[in-house]
């Protein structure tokens, strides 16, 4: 009598499926955990939804933050390891916002631990020596007084170790340390170095010449 075999093509269709479908789940695993790894350690993009950059970032700009230039911050701590250097005088920054940290805020610093700032009539002064950055704008000629806040005349203050001061390029119309206060080494996200997308939503059109534009 001869011994028959059962044919195993049902076995193997169904191994095949299952090994397709391992791969399809272990290359979106994988793609994920890439994506969150570059997003967490490298860069990060973020979107300008206000004007106090103008005119050096517009509404609906977006950009890339680069965030290990001021080292890789260990996360649930303030401590922050393979540090490149601190921010400087000029870097446009994004932070968390000290007043309410789920906010993303992005400024130009102005002044850098142990800097002595005030504002004398909308011309500032680091350490008593006028300085004027050559990406401030003034909106507005009407000049406020100390009475009516902080705006146009301010301090002097002195930047206190581990923070920062800083002020949007559109001067009159910037939310910044002259309301709130300095920023935090700890609340630091990222130093922004590039525009890669940026779309006009009042003329509904794409803003092609900013698209791959350094941020200085």
């Amino acid at each position: 009598m001869t011994e028959t075999t059962e044919p195993r093509i049902a076995n193997h269709s169904h191994t095949g499926k299952k090994s397709t479908v391992r791969e399809y789940t272990e290359a979106i695993f994988w793609a994920i955990a890439i994506a969150l790894l570059i997003r967490t350690l490298i860069v990060q993009p973020f979107s300008i939804p206000s004007g106090s950059m103008e005119d050096t970032l517009l509404v609906g700009d977006h950009l890339l933050a680069c965030k290990f230039l001021y080292g890789i911050r260990i996360p649930f701590t303030d401590s922050r390891i393979l540090k490149i250097r601190d921010p400087r005088r000029g870097d446009v920054i994004i932070f968390r916002y000290p007043e309410d940290r789920s906010k993303d805020f992005i400024k130009r610093v102005i002044g850098v631990p142990g800097d002595e700032i005030a504002i004398r009539d909308k011309q500032v002064f680091v350490n008593g020596v006028p300085y004027r950055s050559p990406h401030e704008v003034h909106k507005e000629p009407l000049l406020l007084s100390r009475e009516q806040g902080p705006r146009d005349n301010f301090g002097p203050v002195r930047v206190p170790a581990g923070s920062w001061f800083v002020m949007g390029d559109n001067r009159d119309r910037s939310y910044d340390s002259r309301f709130w206060g300095f920023v935090r080494d700890a609340d630091i996200v990222g130093s922004a170095f590039v525009t890669y997308w940026s779309w006009d939503g009042e003329a509904w059109r794409v803003r092609w010449d900013r698209i791959g534009r350094r941020i200085a």
